[in-house]
């Protein structure tokens, strides 16, 4: 099942994508089919995984009405971050890659040996925008503006110390995330104003949930910079996998319901190349996760 949040109508609703383009309001088509379905993804992930596997069975078995009222074309809405304003603060994951690890050593002066464990960093919610919308360039702030294209996992359960084998039963579902990086303003190794400025994490366009992704772990990660591809990775080189990074986080600190989790990007970020590259105002970001979808950005001018 792939869901969306979008605005038609001047209204933000939380929508089903369905074969040929057609996007229906999961409210409005769970009332015409026995559910009480909610409005938002929240209140979607708050009604549990049982439902939404209750859900996703029906979603299969029923054919989209295209003369109903409440089914628009996917071309025809606004396309929002799923999660438009998220529970609380993204989970980040540092130096997740070998080969990213080898590169951010050359150029970034991190330590070149294989972490021991994740490295845990926070992305304000202030940071998330949707498939389309502008990532701000603020020249007063950073002349070295990078990408990261990245898987994100969304959970549908909360948890504390959970246990690497229990952990995938925690996920509700995936979409894509650029963890956008200044990397001239990482304060004395401290990471969150260089990850966390406004419109620093795009992220969707959709949440697929995981009976429609057959091994997240061997998902083809592609970014392009104005059509030019710069990654091109996988997610079977994570260093730790998604049961090992949920065990990690939860040894320390809780999980919650509709927690995301930024799972690390793969090699080929601007400041690993020779020479460096980064994005300025008039660029075009574009993430690609094999299965989920493209997540495209414009980068414009915010300099005050």
């Amino acid at each position: 099942m792939k869901l969306v949040s979008f605005r038609a109508s001047g209204a933000d609703r939380l929508g089903i994508v369905f074969p040929e383009n057609k996007v229906a309001d999961a409210q409005q088509w769970g009332a015409a089919n026995g559910m009480d379905v909610p409005d938002s993804m929240l209140g979607l992930i708050d009604k549990g995984l049982e439902f939404r596997d209750s859900m996703s069975a029906k979603v299969k078995a029923t054919a989209v009405d295209d003369n109903a009222d409440y089914v628009y074309d996917y071309e025809a809405v606004k396309i929002l971050a799923p999660m438009p304003k998220p529970a609380r603060n993204i989970w980040g994951i540092g130096l997740n890659y070998t080969e990213h690890v080898a590169e951010s050593a050359r150029s970034l002066d991190t330590d070149n040996k294989l972490p021991q464990e994740c490295i845990i960093f926070s992305k304000p919610t202030n940071t998330v925008i949707a498939t389309g919308e502008a990532i701000k360039h603020n020249g007063n702030q950073t002349q070295q503006m990078d990408w990261e294209g990245e898987l994100a996992v969304i959970l549908g359960k909360g948890g504390f110390r959970v246990k690497a084998e229990d952990a995938m039963d925690l996920v509700y579902g995936y979409s894509i995330i650029n963890d956008i990086s200044a990397r001239d303003n990482r304060r004395q190794g401290q990471w969150i104003v260089s990850k966390g400025m406004d419109t620093y994490a795009p992220m969707g366009p959709v949440l697929i949930t995981p009976d429609e992704i057959e091994d997240p772990h061997n998902l083809q990660i592609i970014t392009k910079v104005n059509g030019v591809e710069k990654q091109n990775g996988n997610t079977k080189n994570m260093l730790f996998r998604i049961p090992e990074i949920i065990q990690d986080i939860s040894s320390v600190m809780s999980v919650d319901p509709a927690d995301i989790i930024a799972t690390g990007t793969p090699a080929g970020v601007g400041a690993g190349r020779d020479p460096q590259e980064w994005m300025w105002p008039g660029d075009e970001v574009e993430i690609i996760i094999e299965g989920i979808g493209s997540l495209k950005n414009p980068i414009v001018d915010d300099t005050y």
